[in-house]
């Protein structure tokens, strides 16, 4: 399966297992089971999405936004439960204008999920890591 690094987000081809002891980048030899979210942008967001055969769960969000900085920390705990089985980005909204605009984002924050390149479900507002778990297991 395709995997994006999330160091360099270049494409890398690995095996399909239940669960990764170790797996490295071909290119900057990292860690691909670092699980933090990487920060997304209109020249690279396409890319990512395109070549990732797990799930890309994005969060659209604002720095200015008191509900975004309150689901941030839930947004990163949630992402270590899923080490080559979801990839996890984040788009600022205030900077990326135009990924804000192609998705219709009206309300922040918005939680799009993606599955083989195409969006398979969108909810605004923030959630608790119980629920947010709970969604992200349902493609996985």
């Amino acid at each position: 399966m395709r995997v994006v690094c999330p160091h360099c987000l270049s494409v890398n081809n690995i095996p399909k297992k239940e669960s990764y002891k170790k797996a490295n980048c071909g290119k900057c030899k990292k860690s691909l089971l670092d699980t933090n979210p990487i920060e997304l942008t209109d020249s690279n967001f396409d890319e990512v999405v395109v070549n990732s055969d797990i799930p890309v769960i994005v969060d659209f969000w604002a720095p200015w936004c008191g509900p975004c900085k309150m689901f941030g920390p839930v947004f990163e705990k949630s992402s270590k439960n899923y080490p080559l089985k979801a990839l996890y980005v984040k788009v600022n909204t205030e900077n990326e204008q135009n990924l804000g605009a192609r998705f219709g984002i009206r309300s922040i924050p918005t939680l799009m999920i993606f599955k083989n390149s195409k969006e398979a479900h969108r909810i605004s507002g923030a959630l608790d890591e119980s629920s947010l778990n709970n969604l992200v297991s349902q493609f996985t």
